[in-house]
């Protein structure tokens, strides 16, 4: 045990470091000497109330962000992304300095024996996950606590930990007071439990004027569309457009780089068939790296399991036999059964990916250094025919939102490029990159944001108008039908000789969404307002007409309720305790004196020297 704890004590402290220094960079203001970051740098990004935010504090939070980014998706980190977290690193200086101002003046500290207690009973996140102090894969305080008895724990790891609680304690009771007192009555929870299980079934008539109302029913003049367009002409604002030619270089695989898989798939398998170990060479070659660690073996599993290819492969093939190349989406397997019967088999496989080869990947990056390269002397159209490209597709771009080109993903520095200052018709961009291919654009002309025309606007006024029209007099048709209702007649009877059809729906609750009457709207509230064998008015709800019939209505359990609300209690409490904390957050921020001298302190080198 003795041996296993020095082994492990490293990783452990390694562990606590990286968050004290965490602490000392992001919260205190401190480099890894204790000084201040503004003592070794002169540089402030800002103030919030007087306390200075640092270039290396604002940095050092940049780069974690964007490590996660990264970690999170293979997709290349756009210019507009980067400006985003930059904002969100920031952002989150801010508030944690906003905070620690907070704390001060509240005299928020830590007593010791409180830091001891959270050492003891609240190890930092990170050591839950650590195997060290896991039995049967949970966390085993019994180990953690023999951990900090034990002599590998030094003093650097016990300072660390108490600053570590220094910090994080006095923020929990920050937050614990202003949460607190958030109480909700059983009257509320009552209320709340109802709209989730009281219920009724319903039939009704769906009454849509588009369909009810013939096109030549309905008229409309010249002046009541000019009318409409006076009274409403904030609604015909438009952002500003690009009108741009394309050029993309696909990332994907070639037929080529397909067929070099599927030759080195074939190469693996005559190796095994010549001898070699299955395991040995899934362990060095498969790109499953989850089933490669072990030798290619992929457990058993159900027919459903797996992709219809590979199914198929495994329940037909001899047991024991290395198949011939599989081709998945995910690409070529190499398969050896195992064991099989009706629903189950075992298996091993070896996945060779269809991937760029190393010299298909450098023709496509010299194709593309080349055509960036001719961007300066060559339209965009005469340099792709230079390199034996597809002729530029023409696009229009909204400056509100980048599209998203099938082949290729989010415009989104495209876009930039093209509503920036720096591009002009006949100018060509520099060459994007997305996951999924590169590309580079030329602007063709550029409409800056304004007011649409009336002639332009004519056609949406005109079908707004008809629809107005449509529904007055699909209205005046329906309460024509509630009248006969109301008058003796029975739903079913009076939709028939209307040519409408009766439908049914539920039971469903006040919270539910309900095909055909949609969610949390005057039809739902409506069928809850009525009893069994009530019908009601005319009820409209997104421009349809409704006549809603309760069939039948079943209210919520109050001893269930009785039973639950405890649980219910809490967990709405924690939700307005959240909202709480946003609330009290904003308004600190709202309150505050912040002082922000990116725009300066960030510009390129080329413009701080001009």
């Amino acid at each position: 045990m003795m041996h296993q704890l020095r082994e492990k004590t490293k990783a452990i402290i390694i562990v606590v470091a990286i968050a004290f220094v965490a602490l000392m960079v992001l919260e205190w203001g401190m480099d890894l000497t204790g000084r201040s970051s503004a003592q070794l740098t002169g540089g402030e990004l800002g103030r919030v109330n007087g306390e200075p935010i640092t270039y290396d504090q604002w940095a050092s939070v940049y780069q974690s962000l964007y490590s996660q980014r990264q970690a999170a998706s293979p997709e290349p980190i756009s210019s507009a992304e980067s400006r985003e977290l930059e904002d969100a690193a920031w952002e989150q200086l801010v508030a944690q300095t906003l905070i620690r101002q907070e704390l001060r003046r509240r005299g928020i500290t830590a007593t010791r024996d409180e830091i001891v207690q959270a050492v003891r009973f609240a190890p930092p996140p990170e050591f839950y996950s650590n195997e060290m102090f896991q039995t049967d894969g949970q966390f085993d305080f019994e180990k953690y606590h023999q951990f900090l008895a034990s002599p590998v724990v030094n003093d650097q790891l016990l300072l660390q930990l108490e600053a570590y609680y220094r910090e994080r304690i006095p923020q929990s009771k920050l937050m614990q007071q202003v949460a607190a007192g958030v109480f909700i009555p059983d009257a509320e929870l009552w209320r709340l439990w109802r709209d989730q299980h009281d219920s009724v079934r319903v039939r009704y008539v769906a009454i849509d004027p588009n369909a009810a109302v013939p096109d030549e029913a309905v008229s409309v003049s010249a002046a009541e569309i000019e009318a409409y367009y006076r009274a409403n002409r904030s609604q015909f604002e438009r952002p500003g457009q690009a009108v741009v030619r394309l050029v993309s270089l696909d990332k994907a695989p070639t037929a080529a780089d397909t067929a070099a898989a599927l030759d080195r798939a074939r190469a693996l398998r005559q190796e095994i068939l010549d001898g070699a170990d299955f395991g040995e060479v899934a362990r060095r070659e498969s790109a499953d790296s989850a089933s490669a660690a072990r030798g290619g073996d992929l457990g058993s599993f159900g027919r459903n399991d797996m992709v219809r290819p590979f199914a198929d492969a495994v329940w037909s093939l001899p047991i024991g036999r290395v198949s011939e190349p599989v081709q998945t989406a995910y690409g070529y397997h190499l398969i050896r059964v195992d064991r099989r019967d009706d629903d189950s088999a075992s298996a091993h496989h070896i996945l060779v990916p269809i991937e760029r080869t190393t010299e298909s990947e450098m023709a496509l990056l010299e194709t593309a250094d080349s055509l960036e390269g001719l961007r300066e002397r060559l339209s965009l159209a005469e340099a792709a025919q230079a390199l034996g490209l597809s002729a530029p597709r023409q696009m229009t771009l909204t400056e509100e939102q980048p599209p998203a080109v099938p082949g290729i993903g989010r415009l989104a520095d495209g876009a930039e490029w093209a509503f920036s200052e720096e591009a002009s018709p006949g100018d060509v961009s520099p060459l994007f990159e997305t996951g999924a291919a590169f590309y580079m654009l030329e602007l063709v002309e550029r409409t800056p944001a304004g007011v649409y025309s009336l002639e332009e606007a004519t056609p949406t006024i005109r079908a707004r108008l008809v629809a107005q029209k449509k529904l007055e007099r699909a209205r005046a048709s329906g309460q024509e039908l509630v009248d006969h209702i109301r008058s003796g007649r029975s739903l079913q009877e009076v939709a028939a000789a209307a040519g409408l059809e009766v439908r049914e729906a539920g039971p469903f609750t006040r919270v539910s969404f309900v095909p055909g009457l949609g969610q949390a709207n005057e039809a739902i509230g409506t069928a809850f307002g009525l009893r069994p064998g009530q019908t009601s008015g005319l009820v409209e709800v997104d421009g349809f007409l409704y006549i809603i019939e309760v069939l039948e209505r079943r209210d919520a359990d109050r001893a269930q309720f009785e039973e639950q609300k405890a649980f219910l209690r809490a967990r709405m409490t924690a939700g307005i305790e959240q909202d709480r904390i946003r609330r009290f957050l904003a308004d600190l921020r709202s309150r505050a004196r912040i002082r922000d001298n990116r725009a300066e302190v960030l510009r390129p080198v080329s413009e701080t020297s001009l």
